[in-house]
């Protein structure tokens, strides 16, 4: 099974377009979508609007479950007080934009989507969601402990763990211990399509592989390619600099950062 996996659009329309219009070129089983449709762009009704057209399942982010509520919390780690002034903007900017029926799509998206498959008379299990399986805004990065990140799977019962909300993507395999014949376990950050961090401005999603012959026991049995595509950023970014959302936002844009 062929299976597409994006996130992070944040209401960035050229990069969902061009990101969408690379998924169809690849023949895919499935698609979902993990979150974060909204935010420090000027297109979240459009943005939602195409996920709801395509009938993509999608799972909420921090940011779409702090506006489908309607508050001023985005639920975002703002490390300096004026990126907390540019957050409170755009929040607020996003609470303007969005109308009932898109705000009502997004307090009702799922928290995660859980996938189970029977292979080899063994059962593998695909958890999707935003930040991590206990917290929709709690950050995974790559470089965090083998210990730690094992025990969220565990935890979880996941053998497949897609996450985004970082924006910065990786594939780490972990071994459930040291003696030859355990199972692994997969974690993987599916990167942003619409404010890529990873000093990459193209956007970023995956391809995830299942076939018949995967196997939890085999730690190549999972396929996972980063696929990067091109979009108008400069159209993405003149949308920013055309509103009240602060610049500094269209220059992340040019920046990859």
């Amino acid at each position: 099974m062929k299976i597409a996996l994006f996130s992070d659009i944040h209401a960035n329309l050229p990069a969902l377009e061009a990101c969408l219009a690379s998924i169809d070129q690849q023949d895919v089983d499935a698609i979902y979508c993990l979150g974060d449709l909204v935010g420090y762009n000027v297109w979240p009704n459009e943005v939602i609007n195409e996920i709801r057209r395509r009938g993509i399942p999608t799972i909420a982010g921090n940011y779409d479950e702090g506006i489908g509520l309607m508050s001023d919390q985005c639920g975002c780690a703002y490390k300096t007080d004026n990126e907390k002034d540019m957050g409170k903007i755009s929040i607020s900017y996003t609470n303007h934009l969005v109308q009932p029926k898109e705000r009502n799509y997004l307090r009702t998206l799922p928290s995660h989507i859980r996938v189970e498959f029977k292979l080899n008379q063994e059962q593998m299990n695909l958890l999707l969601v935003h930040g991590s399986p206990r917290k929709i805004n709690e950050y995974l990065f790559e470089d965090r402990e083998e210990k730690s990140l094992m025990r969220i799977l565990e935890d979880a019962d996941a053998d497949i763990l897609c996450f985004g909300h970082t924006h910065k993507p990786y594939h780490r395999v972990l071994p459930s211990g040291d003696l030859e014949g355990q199972p692994y376990r997969h974690a993987i950050n599916i990167g942003s399509v619409g404010k890529p961090k990873d000093a990459d401005k193209r956007g970023c999603y995956v391809i995830l592989n299942i076939n018949s012959e995967s196997s939890k026991f085999n730690k190549e049995a999972i396929s996972v390619e980063f696929l990067r595509f091109e979009y108008d950023v400069e159209k993405a970014a003149k949308g920013i600099e055309d509103s009240p959302l602060p610049n500094e936002f269209a220059e992340m844009l040019r920046r990859g950062f």
